[in-house]
């Protein structure tokens, strides 16, 4: 069965529309949104429609396509280019989504010159130019600091300068170096207090796998930028300052 939205633009080229049904039990599904002023949601309900008429949905590993699949992810992925825009997602179309964690075969050549070839388990995959990989079952979990959506979404705004390092396409005003600055500042204090998080056996208020690299502690903190944004602004500050820069968004003004 092929999603609603999908079907009703089959031969189309304006956006679906979401009904007040569907949008409702959306948002039910993404308390986090309930930061986001009434004319914000307003903005980012059009922005997704419009998301909706241009990314290609497709399934695999026998999930059936749905509105609430396509809507749940769209709108996810718009939250980040709300005050953005659309084109910062252009290039590529494709969304791949899959029903849980999935497969991707790897290779990597050690200092010998040998390639080790392994499959490594994966809930989100974002490649250049397309397409975003991404598991239903994760993305049914956001809302508690965890957002695959958002993760992956980030990587693809981190690669529109070239290769994920961590370092987006920064606006007119802003800083590259300060960015970078600040955000390995954040990246190896984090890194510390994962080396410590395991010595004590303990946890880290963010995923630990944000240390693996500038790339991935700026995918993982900007979920937190959306889903818990007072643990962002609490642990590292100046990064929260250079994020509501960059996204032009600061989800905390409406509790103040």
């Amino acid at each position: 069965m092929i999603s609603a939205f999908i079907g009703r633009l089959f031969g189309r080229t304006r956006a679906p529309v979401v009904s007040e049904e569907c949008w409702k039990e959306t948002l039910a599904q993404l308390p986090f949104l309930s930061a986001l002023a009434t004319e914000d949601l307003a903005r980012l309900r059009r922005l997704a429609e419009d998301f909706l008429a241009e990314k290609e949905f497709t399934t695999s590993g026998g999930l059936e396509l749905n509105d609430a699949i396509c809507l749940s992810i769209a709108v996810q992925g718009c939250l980040p280019i709300l005050n953005l825009g659309l084109d910062w997602y252009s290039g590529w179309v494709g969304i791949i989504v899959y029903p849980d964690e999935f497969v991707i075969p790897r290779a990597i050549e050690d200092e010998d010159g040998i390639v080790h070839e392994y499959d490594e388990l994966a809930s989100g995959e974002a490649w250049g130019g397309g397409p975003l990989l991404i598991s239903w079952r994760d993305v049914q979990m956001a809302g508690s600091g965890y957002n695959v959506a958002i993760h992956e979404f980030a990587h693809q705004l981190d690669m529109r300068t070239g290769e994920a390092d961590g370092v987006p396409p920064l606006h007119s005003g802003m800083s590259r170096e300060k960015w970078r600055d600040t955000l390995h500042t954040a990246y190896e204090a984090f890194c510390k207090e994962v080396d410590a998080a395991e010595l004590a056996d303990g946890e880290t208020a963010l995923d630990a796998y944000a240390s693996e690299s500038p790339a991935e502690f700026f995918a993982v903190v900007s979920e937190a930028f959306f889903e818990t944004p007072d643990l962002v602004n609490t642990k590292y500050p100046d990064l929260y300052e250079q994020l509501t820069l960059f996204y032009r968004q600061d989800l905390l003004k409406n509790r103040r």
